[in-house]
């Protein structure tokens, strides 16, 4: 009898599988954004996940590690923070965001599956305090670069102004907005894709954005047109199905994806309702991440043979 050290199931994904499904299950969203914005989307896209990759394969050679691109878990990380700008931004703005995404968010605290934040949301948060005239000039769907900048349907929601786009503009993507708001309905086929690939659940996703449509429908007084706005627009379905999802950065317990879920829609709509900003997914998610380990310890399952006191 051979005794082994765990694990002793094992399958055939690897790191580079599971981030090459990511990868894919953005494309259809990744082309809308270029369709609707043009190569200047391309451009932020190139410039962020060049940075990315570029940011960890240095950092790995002067550290004297396995340098590692190959698992494209720094291209997720380069094509998540793209798809959290606005198309028109200085090309600077990409290359320090995805650089910081990489250096301090990951790499900083041992590398892939040691980072305790979401690196894309984190190098966000970093943009946005550091510049955020910029990462908040909003372009519309097929404006030049010298446009003035567009209110975003949730801050003509916020403002009570007029002007809404219609909900289905909003859904398929026809809205100004950062690239990962191009279409709500492919980024939702991308996340279907990874549940049927088993790369994700539906625990995060589902419990986080039915927070949101619950809180949005109550504040609302039951308007079922403003709890679709919350819903579809913004940031949200990109952010609870491929960020708060981050293997690394949220709870692995049933019960710990679930309470994560609810507590990111409650933080995000008491941002949206309750502050200046008229988004809130980026930093909810980034303050469920650091409360992760403690939703893990009081979700963890009891071990076999232990209960009471007796």
């Amino acid at each position: 009898m051979i005794a082994s050290s765990s694990p002793h199931i094992r399958s055939n994904e690897t790191t580079t599988s599971v981030m090459l499904d990511v990868i894919i299950a953005l494309v259809p969203a990744l082309i809308a954004s270029i369709y609707y914005f043009g190569l200047a989307s391309a451009m932020v896209v190139a410039l962020s996940v060049g940075s990315a990759v570029g940011t960890e394969a240095l950092i790995q050679k002067i550290t004297k590690k396995r340098v590692t691109i190959s698992d494209l878990s720094a291209v997720v990380t380069g094509l998540l923070l793209a798809f959290n700008l606005p198309p028109e931004v200085p090309w600077w703005i990409p290359v320090i965001g995805s650089a910081i995404a990489i250096a301090l968010a990951k790499q900083v605290f041992g590398g892939l599956g040691n980072n305790f934040i979401n690196p894309a949301l984190a190098g966000r948060a970093f943009l946005v305090a550091s510049w955020p005239v910029q990462m908040t000039f909003w372009s519309a769907p097929g404006a030049m670069a010298d446009t003035i900048s567009a209110a975003t349907p949730l801050a003509l929601l916020k403002s009570s102004a007029e002007g809404l786009p219609p909900l289905s503009d909003v859904i398929l993507g026809r809205v100004p907005g950062s690239l990962g708001e191009t279409s709500a309905i492919l980024l939702i086929i991308g996340g279907i894709y990874l549940v049927r690939r088993k790369i994700i659940t539906c625990r995060i996703p589902l419990s986080y954005i039915g927070t949101v449509a619950i809180i949005a429908l109550i504040t609302s007084g039951f308007n079922f047109s403003t709890m679709a706005y919350h819903v579809f627009g913004g940031g949200l379905i990109l952010g609870a199905i491929f960020m708060a999802t981050d293997y690394a950065s949220s709870p692995v317990t049933k019960k710990g994806k679930i309470i994560f879920g609810i507590g990111a829609g409650i933080l995000t709509m008491l941002i949206r309702l309750y502050s200046s900003s008229a988004e809130g997914v980026s930093y909810s998610i980034l303050f469920m991440n650091v409360a992760s380990p403690l939703i893990e310890k009081y979700t963890a399952p009891k071990v076999f043979g232990k209960g009471g006191a007796k």
